[in-house]
């Protein structure tokens, strides 16, 4: 009951352009009747109503002879069963993926109706999450495994929708646009191609259980790929329920499969079945060993230490602040963009700037969940973190620190209140501390260090020595800081400007990182073709041959 309580009161309003239709979600029937897609009730979903979660391959739903449980990240009741695929019975996905071919389901020469089909279903699927009782679902499910303010819940529904409106119509076929070249005679030309990989595979993680999969699912669908999905199991019931909905939208059932399984088994699954293209989104370490095991065919958007940048010129400071505390802590920073260093200028250091900074973090609350839940790191992990930290000279606690109070989180995950850690910028620099300070934790947690006008060569050097480039701030107006701070780092989307931030990746830019040639992006057309196509050159030559052509003599 306390978990049911704590998400009906996280049901706050979403963005201040949907807040008039958002309140008229409170009289809508919560039937499952009302969603003819959907198999389950997010507010129902307990340990004594548990939903079940399975299994897509060759058409068909499956259940499986092994089941997970996953407890309740609010109370540790056992609340989803989800039916887990283990290596003895991965041969229906391996035989499923076999039967695409290279060339895939289709390319610009083999059934080119299917992009206009794919134009159709985004349609469709898009129209289907602008009403409000669709929106609300996902947004009211999304809350129930990854628990996070219903705003923030409801921007990955928003977005999502937004980003299949943009590939509807016959936007999918300009994604397969070719180009052409005069060749060096007449009937010669040469063309170039989008082809497809054609069987594929996609593993993401659990903090964006629905815009990363679908952004991602959809992209290899447009292109002409064959998919088997996999979702972290403890948030897979929003992915299913977007199968179902995809069905309902026109998706043909042997487009993309779908599989539960621990890593042990979907690492297995993918050396047995040999995709020829896989994306992977989550840790490096488990990048790295895919990387090796796939030879290279692979894509990765990994770990990110996000760095924020603030230059010499203080002002708007309660926004500045407002944006921080947004980058750091919104989702319990569990974004892969997230907030994990802030780089101040002296100035504003002088500035009312952590002040207002922990005003805002002590705003956040486990009621609404604009704090909770860390799902992969532990209370103890994030404090004995900390510890080490304070043990650098110099360095001191600004604010948080401290576990949450009266909650019934499952110890397995953390619960932590939003903390900031000073640590002085010469001791961050210094080999046995950079590995230490620059560690990703995946909650809500960042490092703060502040420099002078003729230290900035350090921190550029330390944004060189980092190895995630995903995202970045440069928090400045003065467009020469820009332009040195721009020119000397990496990072793949970077925000540059008083209002930057690191966070709020919206369906309308590239999100990735850069620096890495198996660097992957995604909501974009270029993420799309990057990702999910490689290029093909046709030459035509039909001749004619010219006029008494004879054979010429050996080269």
């Amino acid at each position: 009951m306390g978990s049911r309580l704590l998400f009906r009161q996280g049901r706050i309003g979403g963005p201040k352009n949907v807040l008039s239709w958002l309140s008229s979600f409170h009289h809508l029937s919560r039937s499952l009747h009302s969603l003819p897609f959907a198999t389950v009730n997010a507010e129902e979903i307990s340990g004594s109503q548990p939903a079940e979660v399975e299994n897509f391959v060759q058409g068909n739903w499956t259940k499986s002879k092994n089941s997970n449980e996953i407890l309740d990240p609010l109370n540790g009741e056992p609340f989803i069963k989800v039916a887990e695929v283990d290596e003895t019975d991965i041969q229906p996905f391996v035989e499923s993926l076999s039967k695409c071919p290279k060339h895939g389901l289709h390319n610009p020469f083999k059934a080119p109706e299917r992009y206009l089909l794919y134009g159709d279903i985004s349609a469709k699927t898009a129209h289907m999450l602008a009403q409000p009782k669709v929106s609300d679902f996902f947004t009211r499910l999304i809350q129930r495994v990854a628990p996070k303010s219903y705003q923030q819940a409801f921007g990955e529904v928003y977005v999502t929708q937004k980003f299949l409106e943009n590939f509807s119509g016959d936007q999918v076929r300009f994604l397969a646009r070719s180009f052409g070249v005069p060749g060096n005679h007449l009937g010669q030309q040469s063309h170039g191609f989008r082809w497809p990989y054609g069987p594929v595979a996609i593993v993401t993680p659990f903090n964006f259980p629905l815009e990363i999969p679908v952004l991602q699912l959809m992209g290899a669908l447009y292109m002409g790929n064959k998919p088997v999905l996999k979702v972290d199991s403890k948030v897979s019931i929003v992915m299913e329920q977007m199968m179902r909905l995809l069905h309902h939208c026109g998706l043909p059932k042997e487009d993309v499969d779908f599989i539960n399984s621990d890593g042990k088994t979907m690492n297995r699954l993918l050396l047995e079945a040999n995709p020829r293209m896989t994306l992977f989104t989550g840790s490096s370490r488990v990048a790295e060993k895919l990387a090796t095991d796939l030879k290279g065919r692979i894509k990765l958007e990994d770990a990110g230490f996000d760095w924020k940048v603030l230059g010499p010129d203080v002002q708007e400071v309660d926004y500045v602040a407002w944006v921080c505390d947004q980058d750091a802590y919104a989702c319990s920073g569990q974004k892969c963009s997230a907030q994990s260093i802030l780089f101040m200028h002296e100035n504003w250091s002088k500035s009312s700037l952590i002040s207002k900074m922990r005003v805002l973090a002590q705003r956040r609350k486990l009621e609404d969940l604009t704090i909770g839940p860390v799902l992969t790191f532990t209370t103890g992990q994030m404090l004995d973190h900390m510890s080490n930290l304070l043990l650098i000279p110099g360095s001191k606690l600004l604010f948080g620190g401290e576990p949450l109070e009266n909650h019934s989180i499952p110890h397995i995950y953390g619960a932590l209140k939003p903390t900031a850690v000073y640590v002085p910028i010469d001791e961050m620099l210094k080999e046995e501390n950079f590995k230490l300070v620059t560690r990703e934790i995946f909650g809500p947690f960042q490092i703060v260090t502040e420099y002078k006008d003729d230290q900035l060569p350090k921190i550029l050097d330390a944004l060189e020595r980092m190895h995630a480039h995903l995202t970045a701030a440069v928090v400045s107006n003065d467009p020469l800081f820009l332009q040195e701070v721009i020119g000397k780092t990496v990072n793949g989307t970077t925000y540059a400007g008083l209002r930057a931030r690191t966070t709020g990746a919206p369906q309308n830019h590239w999100f990735g990182p850069a620096g890495d040639p198996r660097g992957a992006g995604i909501g974009t057309p270029e993420a799309i073709k990057l990702v999910w196509s490689c290029h093909r050159e046709i030459i035509y030559d039909f001749g004619p041959l010219p006029k008494h052509w004879e054979v010429p003599p050996p080269t």
